[in-house]
């Protein structure tokens, strides 16, 4: 489960790859129904924190790069009331990727700071957050009421 069902193995940037899992559920569940989306964010968040902290303890290596369910996570964060449509989903993914290497503050602090799998899963909800409130300014400026 910490690997996203393996994306965590991918050679080359496994964030992404696991980012892409995100973006795959981001789109299958319907961002309509409020209740399922808040529901599978929330349990992937819990798993996440569980497992990841299972397996740095477990390989003794901090936040390994095989450890990919934040950036699931994140990416649902990202995804969060959201409407649905190819420009938000492009334009959050690409978006998380950079705040996830960025860091901005707490994220980078949180990484820095919090440890096992609750820091593992915090910095990218927080990179997840800054990507959605960004793509919601841009839903109020361009889709206003």
């Amino acid at each position: 489960m910490a690997t996203g069902f393996g994306a965590g193995y991918a050679p080359a940037a496994p964030g992404t790859a696991g980012s892409l899992v995100g973006l795959v559920l981001v789109f299958l569940i319907p961002s309509r129904s409020l209740i399922l989306y808040t529901a599978v964010l929330l349990a992937v968040f819990a798993l996440g924190v569980y497992t990841a902290d299972r397996v740095e303890r477990a390989t003794g290596e901090k936040d390994s790069r095989q450890i990919v369910i934040d950036e699931i996570a994140g990416m649902l964060v990202v995804g969060f009331l959201l409407p649905s449509g190819a420009g938000y989903w492009i334009g959050g993914f690409i978006l998380f990727r950079a705040l996830d290497v960025l860091k901005p503050f707490p994220a980078g602090w949180i990484e820095r700071n919090v440890v096992g799998g609750w820091g593992i899963m915090l910095d990218d909800t927080v990179a997840g957050l800054y990507a959605n409130l960004i793509l919601q300014c841009v839903k109020a400026l361009v889709e206003p009421s």
